[in-house]
This record gives C-alpha cells, sequence and structure tokens, in this order.
C-alpha cells in the first residue's frame, strides 16, 4: 500500500505539473468558496454570477455529448467488425465492469456497517418520524418487484428521436447499440453513414478542444460555488459518515483498481493514472462524468488505447458504469437506517447493494444525479426520500463535494476496464503509454 501511495504521488505529481491552471482552479476555488460562505450577503450577486459560469462551461461540454457517444459507438463497432469481436469485447465488458461495482458495494456496506455513521447522528431525528420508519420498513412492498421491472423497459426508447429529443442517454445508447449492430450486418453499404458518424465523431472531438480552453475557470467557478453555499466547516457536522465515503473511494481507487489492472493485464497502474490525470481533475471540477467523457476518450487515445477499444467502451461506460456511485448510495442508504434506528436484516442489506448497482447504472451523468437514484434504494425498503428529509439534510449538505469525488472514481473506473480490455485485445501501445515525459497535453 505504501509503495502504491507513492507511485501514486508521483502520477498525480506529474499531472499537475502539465495541468498546473486545472489543479490550481480547484484550491482557489475551495479557498475563495469558504471565503464567500463566511460573507454570503455581500457576495452574492458574484455567486450568482460564478454559478452561471460554472453551469455554462457544464452546458458546453454536455452539448457534445449525445453526438459524441453515438458516434463513438457507430465508429466503434463498425470498426471492430466481426461480430464474434463485438461480443467478446461486450462479455470482457460486462465481466469487468461488474467484478468492479460487486466490489464496490461489497466495500460500502462493510465499512458502513463497521464504523456505523448514522448512530452519531440519531439525536438529530425525531423520534415520531424515526418511529414511523421503523414500523415501515418491517415489511417491503410486494409491488417493488414490478417497478424493478419497469426499469429495465424504460431502458428500450418507444421512439428513438424523442428520446434523443430528452437526453435519456440509456435509451439513445440501446438504440445506437442495436443500429450499429444492423450497420455492421449489411455489409460496404454502410459506408456512407459510418463516414457520417466519423465526421461527427471528428468534429465533436474538435468542439471539445476549443471548450477545454476555458476549463480552468469553468471548474474554478464550479468548485467556488459548491463550497460557498455550505463552507470547510460543514464536514465537522457529518465527519464520520464523510470518512467512510472517503475511505471506501481510497480503496476503490488505491487498491481495487491497480489490483484489477495487476491481475487482468501488464498495465502499470501509477503510468496509466498519469495518462489520464487530465480526465480525472475535469472529473473531479465538474463532477460529471458525462461531461468529463470527451475527455477520457481523448486522454486514452492518445496516450496508446487503440480507438477501436475507446469508442466502443469509454461512451457505454460513462452511462452504465458508475461504481463509485453505487458505493455511495449503499453506504447513504444504511447510513439513513441507522439514523432512523432501523435494524436490517442480511437478506435486505443484500438487497440493498443490488438494488445500488441497479440504481447506479440508471443515473445520469451529470451533478447530483447519483443522490436523485438514490429513490430507488430506498424503494427496495418500501420508503421514500420525502419520508426521510430530516436524513437527506445531512446527505444534500455535502453531496457537492462527494459527488465530485465519487465521478472522479466513476471516469477512472471506466479508463481501468478500457485499458485492460486493451491490453487483452492487444489494442494497446506501451511505447506511447510508458513514454509519460512525451505526453502531449490535453487541456
Amino acid at each position: 500500500m505504501k509503495l502504491h501511495l507513492q507511485t501514486l504521488f508521483v502520477a498525480v505529481g506529474l499531472g499537475i505539473k502539465r495541468n498546473w491552471h486545472i489543479f490550481l482552479s480547484i484550491i482557489a476555488g475551495l479557498l475563495f468558496g469558504n471565503f464567500l460562505h463566511e460573507n454570503p450577503t455581500v457576495f452574492e450577486p458574484l455567486v450568482r454570477l460564478l454559478n452561471i459560469v460554472g453551469q455554462a462551461f457544464i452546458r458546453v461540454i454536455q452539448m457534445v455529448v449525445i453526438p459524441l457517444v453515438c458516434s463513438a459507438i457507430v465508429v466503434g463497432i463498425s470498426s471492430i467488425g466481426d461480430s464474434k469481436q463485438i461480443g467478446k469485447f461486450g462479455k470482457k465488458m460486462i465481466l469487468y465492469y461488474g467484478l468492479i461495482t460487486v466490489f464496490a458495494v461489497v466495500i460500502g456496506a462493510v465499512l458502513v456497517l463497521g464504523f456505523k455513521p448514522g448512530v452519531g447522528v440519531q439525536e438529530f431525528i425525531s423520534q415520531t418520524s424515526a418511529l414511523e420508519i421503523q414500523n415501515q420498513v418491517n415489511s417491503v412492498i410486494a409491488e417493488q418487484k414490478g417497478q424493478i421491472g419497469n426499469i429495465f423497459l424504460n431502458m428500450i426508447p418507444q421512439n428513438p428521436l424523442e428520446s434523443l429529443a430528452k437526453g435519456e442517454m440509456i435509451p439513445i445508447i440501446f438504440f445506437a447499440l442495436i443500429f450499429s449492430l444492423a450497420l455492421s450486418k449489411v455489409g460496404e453499404i454502410n459506408r456512407p453513414i459510418v463516414s457520417f458518424f466519423e465526421s461527427v465523431f471528428a468534429a465533436t472531438m474538435k468542439i471539445t478542444d476549443w471548450i477545454m480552453i476555458f476549463a480552468a475557470p469553468g471548474i474554478f467557478a464550479l468548485t467556488t460555488v459548491a463550497v460557498s453555499s455550505f463552507g470547510l466547516s460543514i464536514f465537522s457536522t457529518i465527519s464520520k459518515f464523510f470518512a467512510v465515503v472517503f475511505l471506501g473511494f481510497c480503496i476503490q481507487f488505491f487498491i481495487v483498481y491497480p489490483l484489477i489492472l495487476k491481475l487482468f493485464s501488464k498495465v502499470p497502474f501509477s503510468t496509466f493514472y498519469t495518462a489520464i490525470i487530465e480526465a480525472l481533475l475535469v472529473a473531479f471540477g465538474t463532477a460529471s462524468s458525462s461531461a468529463t467523457l470527451p475527455l477520457t476518450i481523448a486522454c486514452c487515445e492518445k496516450r496508446g488505447i487503440s480507438h477501436k477499444i475507446c469508442s466502443f467502451v469509454l461512451p457505454l461506460g460513462a452511462t452504465l458504469n458508475m461504481d463509485g456511485t453505487a458505493l455511495f448510495q449503499t453506504v447513504a442508504v444504511i447510513f439513513l437506517t441507522q439514523a432512523y434506528g432501523v435494524t436490517l436484516e442480511p437478506i435486505q442489506i443484500i438487497q440493498i447493494m443490488i438494488l445500488a448497482i441497479i440504481a447506479s447504472s440508471t443515473c445520469a451523468g451529470i451533478p447530483g444525479a447519483g443522490l436523485i437514484t438514490i429513490a430507488l434504494v430506498l424503494n427496495g425498503l418500501g420508503l421514500t426520500p420525502q419520508q426521510l428529509v430530516e436524513g437527506f439534510a445531512f446527505l444534500f449538505a455535502i453531496d457537492r463535494v462527494v459527488d465530485m469525488i465519487r465521478t472522479t472514481v466513476n471516469v477512472a473506473s471506466d479508463a481501468v476496464v478500457a485499458a485492460v480490455i486493451a491490453d487483452n485485445e492487444n489494442e494497446i501501445d506501451y511505447d506511447l503509454l510508458n513514454n509519460t515525459e512525451q505526453y502531449k497535453e490535453i487541456i
């Protein structure tokens, strides 16, 4: 573990050397945000202005996400060509993403059950509310099975154009996959369509290059606004809960991912973290895996992973693979049950873990989405967020900072799986990956 930390610090150090402006914008945002929090009335107009700047930065990145995802999937699957190879890539992707997410929810459950952070906040929960929740959790509503079924049905678009207009990523990806597989089966007649999507992909990546010129001010604005709403002192109020979540993220980031790389590939994790540091910094600043997707693809492709792998694995991972979110939701729901004095049976804990995996996979890659889809996990206990409003206040208080960290974990997970599959399929240029001094700047 000590060696892992040393090599990771070297990786982060090299990344900061290349991207010092992004790193400084995060630090400056934390400090300035805390200053604004202590003077809320005087600087309220400035906070509103910074919020507009930050939201504009996220919007212009999200503007290219749908065309990027659709074009990347079409180009990626058509470039693979062989349907057997597509199936092989898909099986490996599901295996690795599934393995990493199972690790995440197990780590989250073990930590929250061991440290019991919810017990420390029971004094802030009214006894009346706690008693009502305890009574309701005694029986799980049978119709939840139907609701889980509806989640899978909603993944299939009734009207792809309507899903496209609404920005519903999972139905869009479902249709893009089916459409791409069909294109791969019709032969050379697909060339005009594939060429069109190749042009769309190239254009959206160029737009991303332009957008990233404004990365530093955008991330500074987002960080400042997030911290200004609660200040740095919020961590002392529910420090135990935050510590459990943060420890879980660290185990996932420092132990699980290096272990996956070590067991299933020859990719050195410290070098790889150096290769994707730009994407990790932007993920932390924006708290959006979808907004970071163009950077993730750019980092992986320009540092040695083939376009064939990146265009197939990363767009799907940014939408479906949210192991950091699954870990957080597992910890958060069990934290709430502890705060309300609910005693969970082992089967209910397993149910929470399974529902956290499902809920995280339906989670949009935007800020705060992990806290929204937590309702699905609560439904497994027959509860709604409205019934636990006192407990949810604690989650909302630090969600932005937690969201920034868990998004970084999510993005790292996507890149790790892409690297492992690329290694398995001999689709990685190790000469380029290991030559860190020659890396070209992404941002």
